[in-house]
């Protein structure tokens, strides 16, 4: 068997094996929801639509996406097709693995943000009531707390989209780390360190906004009646 022939039955074999492991990982996943949880997530665009054609909160069926390009890939390289297009499949194929794995990872996230923007609207709804009591001498009062309340979920959804940024980031920046040349390896790890610090400033904002929507979401908080 020559070499080439070798290289790409490997490079197809491991593609495969990922793609397994990926696999098990989406239908666990998908096991795992909720059905509150699913509704939360069924109108959500979890991928760039150049990556994966998919709706509702399973990812199982992304799998069968990656499975026909890698078919494709195989029979592609068979015809022993330019470099540059090859190079570009497989490019393609991981980075709907890297998406993949970032969605699994981030379905928590995604109903966090979920509940707090439906919460938001709430916050919104109380405020309009509110404010027709305008003839209360008191309207300041309700105004200034939803208005509060309602900045607060605001900020909340603005960090985790943050934080979901940063560490699509972080991914696609470990797999270039991957496969750089040695040179810039080092140039690479402080981008990534850098990312990381950010991504911790940014988890640290949202332990704290947290903290102050289960303020003012307590029944016993005078603001909150």
């Amino acid at each position: 068997m020559s070499s080439h022939k070798l290289n790409t039955t490997q490079l197809i074999d491991k593609l495969k094996q990922q793609l397994r492991q990926l696999e098990q990982e989406a239908l666990i996943h998908d096991g795992n929801l909720a059905p509150n949880h699913s509704k939360y997530l069924q109108d959500i665009e979890r991928f760039n639509q150049s990556l994966f054609i998919q709706k509702g909160a399973k990812l199982a069926p992304c799998i069968g996406q990656i499975k026909k390009d890698i078919n494709q890939l195989e029979k592609y390289l068979s015809l022993r097709i330019g470099f540059s297009t090859l190079e570009q499949r497989c490019q393609n194929i991981q980075d709907k693995f890297t998406a993949l794995k970032r969605a699994l990872g981030s379905t928590n996230i995604n109903i966090k943000a979920e509940q707090q923007r439906r919460a938001s609207n709430r916050a919104r709804y109380a405020k309009r009531r509110n404010q027709q009591h305008d003839n209360s001498g008191f309207d300041w009062i309700a105004n200034s707390v939803m208005q509060n309340s309602h900045q607060i979920y605001q900020e909340l959804n603005k960090h985790l989209n943050w934080a979901k940024k940063i560490e699509l980031k972080i991914a696609q920046l470990e797999l270039k780390l991957e496969q750089c040349h040695p040179t810039d390896k080092l140039k690479l790890q402080n981008e990534i360190l850098q990312m990381h610090k950010r991504l911790g400033k940014c988890r640290q904002a949202i332990s704290y906004i947290e903290e102050r929507i289960q303020y003012f979401e307590r029944p016993n908080n005078r603001y909150n009646r």
